[in-house]
């Protein structure tokens, strides 16, 4: 099971794999209502490396880039969730919309995002590819985003509202 970890022991940690001879996979997100969606890319990124570490936005990143009425799950609970995955060796949290600066300190060998988002737009990926590393864009699930999944959340509700008032 992983950890939830400042950045300082993921570095640390990460000198330690490093030196084991180990690599490294790196990708981030929000994670709000976790989804197979989610649960398929963190499985996908684990297989490019021999370890990975989750990038997780703060609330506060989260309410800047989803509106003020996001997240759904505090930052603490959503990193708890994520760690207890398979997948994942560690959690970190960022504050920043991107994860550019967590993506430099850490520098993973490989940079992993959906491929909903185009290669020119993933937040330090020519960073990670200078080293000699390498960007990986898997396939999303159909149809599968918190987003949705909220939206459609909402509609039912309202639907069995306006059925009970029926």
């Amino acid at each position: 099971m992983g950890r939830v970890s400042t950045v300082e022991e993921a570095l640390a940690w990460r000198d330690e794999l490093r030196s084991a001879g180990k690599t490294v996979a790196f990708t981030n997100g929000i994670f709000d209502l976790l989804h197979v969606g989610h649960v398929e890319l963190l499985r996908k990124a684990r297989e490019q490396a021999d370890n990975l570490v989750v990038g997780l936005n703060t609330d506060a990143s989260t309410r800047r880039l989803k509106g003020p009425l996001r997240p759904l799950f505090p930052e603490q609970d959503r990193a708890r969730v994520l760690a207890a995955l398979a997948a994942v060796d560690v959690v970190v949290l960022f504050d920043e919309d991107t994860p550019e600066a967590l993506v430099r300190r850490l520098a993973p060998d490989v940079l992993v995002k959906g491929a909903d988002y185009d290669r020119a737009d993933i937040a330090g990926g020519d960073f990670v590819e200078s080293r000699g590393g390498r960007v990986v864009r898997v396939p999303l699930v159909e149809g599968r985003s918190t987003s949705a999944l909220v939206e459609e959340i909402a509609r039912r509700h309202l639907a069995a509202q306006k059925a009970e008032k029926a």
